[in-house]
C-alpha cells in the first residue's frame, strides 16, 4: 500500500473497502511463494498428463496473477471483486490460520491508518530489502517508515 498512494488514499477515505483490500492484498502479494506436491494419480491438466508420482511445483504467486483468472492481474485494485485467490492454498492443504490472518489484517489496517494518517516509506521503495529469493515465504527484512507528528 505504501508503494501505491492512490490505493492507500482510497482505503483511508473509505474504510468499508477493508475487506476487499485484505483479499486483494493477499492476491497481489502472496506470502507463500510455492509448494511441492506429488500427484497421487494421473491427472489431465491443460492438455498435458501429469502421471502419478510426478512432483509438481505449485506457484501460488503466479496463479494469483493469472490473466485468465484475474483482469489486470498485475494491478493492485482494492475495489476488485474477483475472489478466488490461492494465497492460503486450496483444499486439504489450505492454511488453518487463514481466518485469523484475515481478522488481524481487517483490524490492523484501519487502526494503523487512523493512528498514523501520514504513514509513508522512509526510503525509496527500491531500497526496501526483501527476504532471500530462496525463502519459501515472501516478505521484507525490514520496513523503514515515517510519519508526521
Amino acid at each position: 500500500l505504501l508503494r501505491n498512494p492512490a490505493q492507500l488514499a482510497a482505503l483511508r477515505a473509505d474504510p468499508a473497502l477493508t475487506d476487499r483490500a485484505v483479499e486483494e492484498l493477499l492476491r497481489y502479494l502472496s506470502v507463500a511463494k510455492q509448494f511441492y506436491r506429488v500427484a497421487l494419480e494421473d491427472v489431465e491438466l491443460g492438455g498435458h498428463t501429469i502421471t502419478a508420482g510426478t512432483m509438481v511445483i505449485l506457484a501460488y504467486h503466479a496463479a494469483n496473477r493469472d490473466p485468465d483468472r484475474f483482469s489486470d492481474p498485475h494491478l493492485l485494485d482494492l475495489r476488485r471483486d474477483e475472489g478466488g485467490h490461492l494465497a492460503f492454498g486450496h483444499g486439504v492443504h489450505q492454511c488453518l490460520g487463514q481466518q485469523l490472518a484475515r481478522v488481524e489484517m481487517r483490524v490492523a489496517f484501519p487502526a494503523l491508518l487512523n493512528r498514523f494518517p501520514t504513514l509513508r516509506l522512509a526510503v525509496p521503495a527500491e531500497e526496501v530489502v526483501l527476504r532471500p529469493e530462496i525463502a519459501d515465504i515472501h516478505g521484507v527484512k525490514s520496513l523503514p517508515v515515517t510519519w508526521d507528528v
